[in-house]
């Protein structure tokens, strides 16, 4: 049964079968729904403070 993982980054969930999984060295896998949001995820950014991402809505709705 395929699973739906969520975007490291985003938070949005990723259809089975899309979507980039990054594997380091030491075993951590991450998910990621774009290229888009790996990129901003190794550049360092701050999800809180884009506006498209679910992270930001939390912190707005809060």
């Amino acid at each position: 049964m395929p699973v739906v993982r969520q975007c490291h980054f985003c938070g949005h969930p990723i259809p089975p079968g899309t979507g980039l999984m990054y594997v380091k060295t030491d075993g951590t896998i991450y998910y990621f729904c774009s290229r888009k949001c790996r990129v901003f995820f190794f550049r360092g950014t701050d999800p809180r403070k884009l506006k498209w991402t679910r992270r930001y809505l939390k912190e707005a709705r809060a």
